[in-house]
Formats: structure tokens, sequence, C-alpha cells
């Protein structure tokens, strides 16, 4: 394998993993917010990742003691991916469609061009930006098609608001990891206090919204904690944040383009899904927009 191969197998292989993983956890969450206060639900997802990604950084060999600065990285992204992402999501999920939630977050690639652009001054090149606008419009059509399918009533306005509000806290925390401040440290490491941090803020504010904690003892819901936890976040999270460092925080949200895409192909097979031309037109200009992007360089 040459050099270069090489290198596209690293961000092929962990952008697919990304893209496959977090396509199928939407179905899942759909059971996890029936029975339990979703607040307490992602305290339970968040302990329990935290707690393997410490075990993960532990296997590695690499220590959990971060350099100068880097815990209050932590603390951020804790704040940003770990609370606000997903209890703004898992709220919007209360109210609209699992799968337009999910292409929402395919709008992600924007808000980060644009805080990587502000924050980091990154540039972006016209392939790149030719890229993203074909992505985009696939993502409208998917949007267009979904809100057909979504509830109706004064409450879609919150829900897309609150699905609004946790895209820009997962961006903030995308661009943050890419900052050079956040390369001093180790990532499982680095991630694994982020989760402690978030974990901690998450229980915080469930005692306040939801009174003291609630446990479902059904098999269903323990697998489903454990599959968000472990391959949902232990998993993709590491792969995801080396996308980051890799391609840049504004190539790397392209997984969020791919995501609702496969979610879609999955809710054919378990959820008997059905496609129109709409859907069918959106999927493939969201694909093809992820693919002119990937490969025009950043200028």
């Amino acid at each position: 394998m040459t050099g270069r191969q090489g290198v596209r197998a690293g961000v092929l292989v962990p952008f697919v993993l990304v893209t496959v993983i977090w396509g199928s956890t939407w179905l899942v969450i759909k059971d996890q917010i029936v029975a339990v206060p979703l607040e307490w639900t992602i305290v339970w997802r968040f302990a329990l990742a935290a707690l393997a990604m410490c075990a993960l950084a532990r296997l590695r060999g690499e220590s959990l003691r971060l350099p100068d600065g880097c815990q209050r990285i932590a603390v951020l992204v804790g704040l940003t991916q770990f609370c606000a992402n997903y209890q703004l999501v898992y709220q919007s999920e209360h109210i609209l469609t699992s799968g337009l939630v999910a292409v929402f977050y395919g709008l992600l690639v924007l808000p980060n061009a644009l805080l990587s652009r502000i924050f980091l001054g990154t540039r972006v090149s016209r392939g790149f930006v030719a890229g993203s606008l074909v992505a985009v419009a696939g993502i409208a059509l998917l949007l267009v098609h979904e809100a057909h399918m979504a509830p109706t009533g004064a409450m879609v306005g919150k829900g897309i608001a609150l699905s609004v509000l946790g895209l820009m806290a997962a961006s903030c925390a995308n661009v943050i990891q890419a900052a050079p401040a956040a390369r001093k440290a180790q990532m499982v490491p680095l991630l694994a206090w982020a989760m402690i941090w978030g974990t901690l803020i998450d229980v915080a504010l469930a005692l306040v919204v939801a009174g003291p904690p609630v446990m479902d003892w059904r098999p269903s819901y323990l697998g489903g904690i454990a599959y968000l936890a472990i391959l949902g976040s232990v998993v993709t999270f590491p792969l995801y944040f080396h996308l980051i460092r890799e391609l840049g925080a504004a190539r790397a949200a392209y997984t969020g383009v791919a995501t609702p895409v496969f979610a879609m192909a999955l809710s054919t097979l378990f959820e008997g899904y059905r496609w129109t031309a709409l859907a069918v037109a959106g999927s493939a200009l969201a694909l093809l927009g992820v693919l002119l992007a990937l490969r025009a360089r950043e200028g």
C-alpha cells in the first residue's frame, strides 16, 4: 500500500464506520425516550461511555492526565457535545420524526465551515464549495420529503428550533476539537474527560428537570443504552474527531450528510420506509456532494 493509499484508507474507513453506526442509532434512540425521562437516558448513556472511554485509554497505554489548558477544552466539549447537543436532539425527537432530525444534522457542514473560517481561519477551495452546494441541495430535498411526513401543529416550530440549537452546539464542539490547543492532548483521554464532564452536567440537569434517577430494566432498553454508549459513542467519537483533525471540521461534517441516507436505508428494512422520487433525488445529490467535497482540497 502506498502512502497516499494509506492516507485514503485512514480517512475512508473511519468515515464509513461513523456513517454506518450513527445511521443506526436513530432507530435505537426512539425506544430510549419512551419509558425513562430523556435526561436520565442521556446520563446512563454517557456514564457508561465515559467509563468505557477511560478503560480504552488505559488499554492503549495512554495517561488520563491532560496537558495544561486541555481540561478546559474537555469541559467545553462536554458541555457542548455531550450535554447541550444530545439534550436538544432527544428533546426534538419528542416532537419531530427521527428521520427529520437526522436530516437536519446533515446541515452540520454549514456551521462547521462558517465557524472554522471565523475562529480558525480555515480556507476552503472552490471544489469544496461546489460540493457543499450540491450536498445541501440534496439535504434540502430530503428535508422537504421528511417534512411531509412530520407531525403538524404549533409544536413543529419548537422541534425545528431545538434541532437548530442542537446543530449549533455540535458545531461548536467540532470546531473546539479542531483548534490547535486541542491537538496537544491525545484524543481518547480528552474524549474520556469530556464525557465525564458532560455526564456530570447531565446529572445536575436531570435532577433539576426530571427529579430522582429513573431506570428501565427491560433488556431492550439496557441493550440500547449499551449500543449507544459503546458503538454509538466510544467507537465513533474517536473516529469522528480523528476525521476532524485530518480533514478539518467542515469536511468531517459530511458524515452527517451521509448518515441520514443510511438511516433511511435501514428504515426501509426495519420500518417499511417507502422511497419517493424526492427522497431518491435528495439522497443521490447529498452523496454526490459528499464525493465532490471530499475530493476537493482545502485552500
